[in-house]
């Protein structure tokens, strides 16, 4: 069964600021504000929302189709997909663009300042799911705005179910926006925040928006997680990592888990627990795509934390 991940490749550069902003921003200069940091540690990862799931998918053997835009700085990411077998035969380069890309610089107070460049991930509209044959699962992660919304329609109209998965792109999209992807999806995952924005946006609760949708999830952090589903509200506990290093990614690999127990017909109670395995597995790993447990390690993984293999 194929998985359409419809969403962002991106590349996330992240450097290590050896002081605190505090002691460099003056609270009243801030309205002339030039300030420069030195940044002695510097890496850059592999990440972006498609990458991250595609990634942490194929770890569970699932089928990941990626669907994406990338510009002509993509050649490291795409052979990183050859070298991990994920296809790239739906992953489009816009010339004359760059690969989205964060730059995020973090203080000894673990503050951070970001800046986003989405580059090439606002074409994404120029994909269609209707070149992809054979997908049986998608899901809508976050990208570019009309490619978000174009990806959606494109999904119900060739009868795809799909997961909707705004992520941070959520304050993108209006009330009655974000409403119409509720009626298209079959699922909906957002993490508490986001939930609570959705919520504010379309004015409705949590639980009448979970009756668009045949499970609506919501994350809770080191809380776990909430899946709604046919009226009932499903508790998962969070899995306990055997480290906390760096939560990047986490959200895309709890959605990995989703995505192979929608696909396996698994209850959802089995399902959330899958997912909050792949997350806890992250989280012990700098950044969304340097872990690499193999399937019976997972399996592992799950038996220690609930009691029985999942396969």
């Amino acid at each position: 069964m194929s998985t359409l991940i419809c969403g962002s490749i991106a590349f996330d550069n992240i450097m290590v600021f050896h002081d605190r902003f505090k002691n460099h921003i003056l609270p009243e200069q801030i309205h002339i504000l030039n300030v420069a940091f030195l940044v002695p540690e510097m890496r850059r990862e592999f990440g972006g929302c498609a990458g991250n799931i595609a990634y942490n998918l194929k770890l569970l053997n699932g089928e990941p189709l990626i669907m994406a835009t990338v510009g002509d700085d993509a050649d490291p990411y795409l052979l990183r997909l050859d070298d991990l077998g994920l296809s790239r035969a739906h992953v489009r380069r816009i010339a004359g663009s760059f690969t989205a890309q964060a730059f995020i610089t973090t203080d000894l107070d673990d503050n951070q300042i970001t800046a986003f460049h989405p580059g090439a991930m606002t074409y994404s509209h120029l994909n269609h799911v209707a070149d992809v044959p054979g997908a049986t699962l998608g899901i809508v992660a976050p990208d570019g705005r009309d490619g978000m919304l174009q990806h959606a329609q494109d999904l119900a109209a060739a009868g795809v179910p799909f997961v909707f998965d705004p992520g941070q792109g959520l304050p993108m999209f209006s009330g009655e926006d974000l409403m119409g992807f509720m009626k298209l999806a079959s699922y909906a995952c957002f993490n508490d925040y986001e939930a609570k924005l959705l919520c504010d946006r379309t004015d409705r609760s949590i639980e009448r928006l979970a009756d668009e949708v045949d499970a609506l999830v919501v994350t809770l952090g080191g809380e776990g997680s909430r899946i709604y589903a046919k009226g009932l509200c499903h508790e998962i506990p969070a899995v306990q990592a055997t480290a906390v290093v760096d939560p990047t990614g986490c959200g895309d690999a709890y959605r990995s888990g989703l995505l192979y127990g929608i696909g396996a017909g698994w209850d959802w109670q089995k399902t959330g627990q899958l997912a909050a395995v792949m997350g806890a597995i992250k989280i012990a790993h700098r950044g969304g795509q340097n872990h690499r447990p193999t399937r019976n390690e997972i399996a592992d993984h799950f038996a220690s934390a609930f009691g029985s293999r999942p396969w």
